[in-house]
């Protein structure tokens, strides 16, 4: 199913006149922001509103947050619903399309943006391939086994980490943050703007770890600002794909990904006994990201102009193929 090329045209209209050219209201980015800001505050509140002892990779911890987190993803679209409305804007997309929720494009936007990830992780999933005790045909095997999966679903942190954090994380900080911030900011300062609300919303864990004591106060104020300044790089990666490709699937794939990936183990690799093989695929693997960053995301794959950029009064060089 296709939906219409006419939804999608750049035409941007405010309820006061239909016809004029955009204009911000008078405190739209105040209000973009403090919207955005209540949203991650609804999010990781959500996480605390049960009291416990537990720690937080408890089953029962887990399941407890997957009940609030998700019910606060899921009204998270009445966010934007309602700054759409306080602020007046109007755009031919539908709230759903603006969030990246659509069909067209959708093939691409599962394969690409993952592979391209991918590619940026050769070098430790070359590390991966040469230190498997399977073979090739093994983990195939493995892999199609229902039984494997099975396994995986009644794994709380499989889940967690796999399918719902990635799954209300890119839906609350990605796919309703930036269509409240692009009207404001344009595409590209947008990018590096939501990702600020996603690495501080990381900074809870600060919480749990001085609660349970696991380390010293240096060595977790150093752990949570290493942990703030990977993900609000990796928040600004999946905002610029979710701007360019004009899906929430990309993104939800690539974090998912990432998640089980890790944060790559350079040192590990510098010990490495092939070190000059895996060495050469991380910088192999970080040149053909950055060669098919843009061509893997061009927006004429997923149908131009992709909702989020009729957001704009005018064409953004991201926007554009």
């Amino acid at each position: 199913m296709m939906l219409e090329e006419e939804d999608f045209s750049p035409n941007l209209q405010m309820k006061q006149s239909h016809d004029e050219d955009f204009t911000a209201p008078d405190g739209l980015c105040w209000l973009s922001v403090l919207s955005c800001l209540l949203l991650a505050c609804s999010y990781v509140g959500s996480l605390y509103v049960w009291k416990s002892d537990l720690p937080r990779d408890h089953p029962t911890v887990i399941k407890r947050r997957f009940t609030s987190v998700l019910i606060v993803s899921g009204l998270s679209p009445l966010f934007v619903w309602a700054w759409r409305e306080f602020t007046g804007i109007r755009t031919n997309p539908s709230l759903l399309a603006l969030m990246g929720i659509r069909f067209e494009g959708l093939i691409p936007a599962v394969v690409l943006p993952l592979l391209l990830t991918m590619v940026l992780f050769l070098g430790p999933l070359m590390q991966l391939a040469i230190d498997c005790p399977w073979s090739f045909t093994d983990g195939i095997r493995v892999a199609i086994d229902p039984c494997f999966w099975m396994l995986c679903l009644s794994d709380m942190r499989w889940l967690r980490n796999q399918v719902v954090a990635p799954l209300t994380e890119e839906l609350v900080f990605r796919a309703c943050m930036l269509p409240m911030l692009v009207p404001c900011a344009g595409p590209s300062t947008a990018i590096f703007t939501c990702p600020l609300f996603f690495g501080v919303a990381h900074f809870h864990h600060i919480i749990e770890l001085l609660r349970f004591r696991q380390g010293t106060l240096s060595g977790i104020l150093l752990s949570a600002v290493f942990q703030f300044s990977y993900t609000a790089v990796f928040g600004a990666y999946t905002a610029f794909i979710f701007i360019r490709t004009g899906h929430l699937m990309g993104p939800v794939l690539c974090h998912s990904f990432c998640n089980y990936m890790g944060f790559p183990a350079i040192s590990t690799a510098l010990e490495h006994p092939q070190r000059l093989t895996v060495l050469s695929s991380y910088l192999l693997g970080v040149l053909l990201f950055f060669i098919f960053l843009f061509p893997f995301t061009d927006p004429s794959f997923y149908g131009l102009p992709t909702p989020v950029c009729t957001l704009t009064p005018s064409p953004s060089s991201l926007c554009l193929s």
